[in-house]
């Protein structure tokens, strides 16, 4: 419950420093800093309001620095007096305003707690609860119990300390049924647990959940950080790896049972995703800790993405070195010129994924690289030529739209492909002609493409239906909605090809594959982006808003040529099954195609 802030007295949370500068002030909690400056009288004004945070609400001004007027005003505006209470300077209505100021800045970056009683808050939860009395009491009840193999275990004895350490009134006991180096804390009604696990090769910490749940977590991600045991095997682990984690363990179990923030509360690290769980992991190699996502863990199905920031916070998540489920792409040493690129290790080889920035070239190879992992572990997404290197028959994308617009174009591509289908030799529209050469985009990236290979493209643009063009620059293939994109697209991918090509040290392109840009991402990279007036098509920017404008129409104009229908897709094998549950956890959508295409 959120506290008024009149409904106690207002006292310095425990452990905040304060350094007075010459004309200002800086002060430190836990987590967070503020610094006001501006007046000279700010150190002297401190002294009375230090003094009634302490309890003296008839604290008078001490004389400041010479030349300054300790009743100066030291900050715009005017709000209501920090304390009701009379006291000297009540008769200075400018420096109640500043003291007053003051007060609400302090109050506004949580460096004050409100008092209802004599009694000073304790160091830790003082620190942190906005209601420390409460903090203390539920902590004090809940009376958590350490469950090891051995009970004399040096790890649990110290995460023992620590919960003492915290308030609380610990028991440890004997649980056969954990294998030796792991512990599980629980505490509370309804129970709450955290599961902990170490060894020479380092350990973790589990997300606080039920005691259950807590044990599969401690059996999951101990499968999963098997195969980095190598990093420390064969020493042994530093003495102070066990103190780290039992005192990690303490506070996110007492923090639970208190209903203080988590440490790994993803509001304080974007790394981390809001509905998966964050597992602090250690390794011994330098001695170091920190919270990373567990993409694959327990959790709700997330929403999609509402832009191209939110969608790559997942593909990094899902890409996590420690607990991730691919290798996420990463630019690395690759030239970043005349396109981005990025490249990852997928099941089928080295991806080499570009685009014109390398965000966009980042969730392009992303969900390429996904597509190929999932048609690695199940014959479903694989489909009836998935191997050997074929085009999955599944379709990743970071929300519905995404997948959907790619699906489209696949569809589209792999019907014009085939001579045996109708749609192949069907009249057509008059070809758009040369025009597209005035567009900016088209005609950089064309020109950018020719410097690559010497002379000028072999470029040919053919309408297929309504809003939909296909053009052919030096072999890539790209259908967008008007002859400008669709060439901008083609020559982006035929520079994509050529970079991977370059990459290959086989003698014949097999083992680096590539995947370009389309502007099915157009619409997550302009969520969001208001552009000014002046910037025209010739910017990135602009030319994203202006796919992200037409895909719908397009996408309308796609389904109608191929009657592609889809369906979100279901893991047959049992080895999909973490994927999908990372997919679906970080929002992402996954797309088979179903029924018949016309």
């Amino acid at each position: 419950m959120t506290a008024e802030p009149d409904a106690g007295q207002p006292r310095l949370r425990p452990g905040v420093a304060v350094t007075p500068l010459r004309e200002g002030l800086h002060l430190r909690g836990r987590g967070t800093s503020l610094t006001l400056e501006g007046s000279r009288a700010l150190p002297a004004l401190w002294e009375v309001l230090s003094a009634r945070l302490a309890g003296d609400p008839a604290a008078a001004p001490a004389p400041g620095p010479p030349g300054t007027d300790a009743n100066a005003d030291a900050g715009p505006g005017s709000p209501e007096p920090a304390t009701g209470r009379p006291g000297p300077t009540a008769g200075h209505p400018k420096l109640e305003a500043a003291l007053a100021t003051v007060t609400a800045r302090l109050r506004e970056h949580d460096l004050l707690v409100d008092r209802f009683d004599d009694a000073e808050p304790p160091p830790w939860p003082g620190s942190v609860a906005e209601r420390p009395g409460d903090a203390v009491v539920a902590i004090a009840a809940a009376h958590p119990v350490v469950l090891a193999a051995a009970p004399e275990d040096g790890t649990a004895l110290a995460v023992a300390r620590a919960l003492a350490r915290g308030g609380a009134t610990p028991t440890v006991r004997t649980e056969a049924s954990l294998p030796v180096g792991q512990l599980l804390v629980v505490a509370g009604d309804p129970p709450v647990a955290v599961g902990l696990r170490h060894g020479p090769d380092g350990g973790f910490v589990t997300a606080p959940a039920g005691p259950a749940r807590t044990r599969a977590d401690l059996a999951a991600l101990t499968e999963r950080l098997r195969s980095d045991s190598v990093r420390g095997q064969g020493s042994s682990a530093p003495r102070a790896l066990p103190l780290l984690l039992a005192a990690a363990t303490a506070q996110r179990l007492l923090c639970a049972v208190a209903g203080l923030p988590d440490p790994g509360d993803p509001a304080d690290n974007p790394r981390l995703l809001p509905g998966r769980p964050a597992v602090l992991v250690a390794d011994t190699r330098p001695l170091r800790a920190e919270h990373h996502p567990w993409a694959a863990g327990p959790g709700p199905v997330a929403a999609p993405p509402e832009d191209l920031d939110a969608a790559l916070r997942r593909v990094a998540a899902l890409g996590d070195p420690r607990l991730g489920v691919f290798d996420a792409p990463s630019p690395g040493d690759l030239p970043q010129l005349p396109t981005a690129l990025v490249s990852c290790r997928t099941p089928d080889g080295l991806l080499v994924a570009g685009a014109a920035r390398t965000d966009l070239a980042r969730l392009t190879g992303a969900v390429r690289a996904l597509e190929l992992g999932l048609a690695a572990v199940d014959p479903e997404a694989a489909g009836a030529a998935g191997a050997g290197g074929a085009a999955p028959r599944v379709t990743v994308g970071a929300g519905p739209a995404h997948a959907l617009g790619r699906a489209l174009r696949r569809a589209t591509l792999a019907a014009l492909a085939d001579p045996a289908d109708p749609r192949a030799a069907a009249p057509v529209g008059a070809a758009p002609g040369s025009r597209w050469q005035g567009h900016p985009q088209a005609r950089y990236w064309t020109t950018a493409l020719a410097r690559r290979l010497g002379h000028d493209p072999d470029v040919t643009v053919r309408r297929l239906a309504g809003s939909a063009v296909l053009a052919t620059v030096e072999g890539s293939r790209a259908v967008e909605a008007t002859a400008a994109d669709a060439v901008a697209v083609a020559a982006l991918g035929a520079l994509t090809r050529l970079a991977a090509r370059d990459l290959d040290p086989a003698p014949t392109p097999a083992r680096v594959r590539h995947t370009a840009f389309s502007g099915a991402a157009a619409p997550l990279a302009a969520a969001g982006r208001k552009l000014p007036d002046w910037v025209d098509e010739g910017w990135t920017g602009r030319w994203l808003a202006g796919l992200a404008d037409r895909e719908a129409h397009l996408q309308a104009a796609l389904h109608g040529l191929t009657g592609l229908r889809t369906t979100p897709w279901q893991p047959r094998s049992t080895a999909a099954h973490p994927l999908a549950d990372a997919l679906a956890g970080c929002g992402l959508t996954v797309l088979v195609p179903v029924g018949d295409r016309r």
